[in-house]
């Protein structure tokens, strides 16, 4: 039997809700029989969390992965003390924040490239916190292409049993539809057919999502399906992958909710998460493939509005660690 995997878990942003809902999440049994989650943050911060969320935790205090006791009841947090306390506020965008919320992920990177962690499960940061501490990066996708040099990580949200891949992430719809292009999509196909073998789905079926309405008529409602996204699809059909498409948005990712597709290509960043959100918001999980390890994430953000309060639903970070837990052998060969 595998030992249970090793889970770094960056608190986040600290003027967010990424202190409660870990805490929260922390405080749930089952988290602890699916794997071995340790918190890089700030101690006195995930303090404050424990007393807001009224959960009944410890934490112990470690300086590495391998002192940690992974016991239900205490959380072991790797402190880095990189917020000044007495000038921090929940629900406000802080430099000092944005900056403490890229070290606490810089670490985790540290850790599971010496393969102390064996995955990641990441917390919400706050894009304008980046921008005022000066972070060259929007989100945690681009953090870690650059922390690790990876050219281009492939993002997967799983939700159910649904699974969407997306073509294009962060871009106005405009530069989006710019890049979809017949090599791109074949490209993509060909990574996300790699990605779901990794992860142990067997005889892949995938689908590609129409742009336009109708995927186009043949050209009636526009023709990025017949010039570029068609040819794609056909040239992955051409080495052997099992590829239908493009499927009309309407219809594809409620198919592959009902079991007719292993996986979705989703052409631009609202087309799939629209349709995850809907499934189960706080069901829905990103993972990151194509990094050196194992990522994944809650997808929703830091919620300034609430932050504090202890009101934070964590059901979403459970879920993201637990996923984390499981995947985690596929990507590591075994979790140590």
């Amino acid at each position: 039997m595998l030992e249970k995997a090793v889970i770094a878990v960056p608190m986040g942003d600290p003027a967010g809700i990424g202190p409660e809902i870990t805490v929260k999440a922390l405080s749930q049994q089952e988290v602890y029989e699916a794997g071995k989650p340790f918190v890089i943050g700030q101690t006195d911060i995930l303090e404050k969390a424990v007393d807001v969320t009224g959960v009944n935790l410890k934490l112990n205090e470690i300086t590495d992965p391998a002192e940690a006791d992974y016991q239900f009841g205490q959380i072991d947090v790797i402190n880095l003390n990189n917020v000044d306390t007495p000038s921090w506020e929940y629900g406000e965008v802080q430099a000092q924040c944005g900056w403490a919320a890229y070290e606490y992920i810089k670490k985790a990177v540290e850790l599971a490239r010496d393969k102390k962690a064996n995955v990641i499960a990441t917390t919400p940061i706050n894009k304008e916190s980046l921008r005022a501490a000066e972070v060259p990066h929007i989100g945690h996708t681009e953090i870690l292409a650059d922390m690790t040099d990876t050219k281009d990580p492939l993002t997967m949200f799983e939700v159910r049993n649904l699974r969407i891949f997306f073509l294009t992430r962060h871009l106005s719809l405009k530069d989006a539809i710019d890049q979809m292009t017949a090599e791109r999509v074949y490209d993509y196909l060909k990574r996300c057919n790699n990605a779901l073998q990794r992860i142990g789905v067997e005889n892949r079926k995938m689908a590609v999502a129409g742009l336009n309405p109708h995927s186009g008529e043949n050209g009636l409602f526009g023709t990025e399906e017949v010039d570029e996204i068609t040819p794609g699809i056909e040239k992955a059909k051409q080495d052997g992958l099992d590829v239908e498409g493009p499927v009309p948005a309407d219809s594809v990712f409620y198919q592959a909710l009902q079991g007719k597709y292993d996986a979705v290509l989703s052409l631009y960043h609202d087309q799939g998460h629209i349709a995850a959100k809907m499934t189960d918001f706080e069901r829905t999980i990103s993972v990151t493939n194509d990094l050196p390890f194992l990522r994944t994430s809650v997808d929703h953000g830091t919620a300034f509005d609430i932050a504090g309060k202890g009101i934070a639903s964590s059901v979403s970070m459970e879920e993201c660690i637990k996923l984390a837990a499981k995947y985690a052998p596929h990507f590591t060969g075994a979790a140590t």
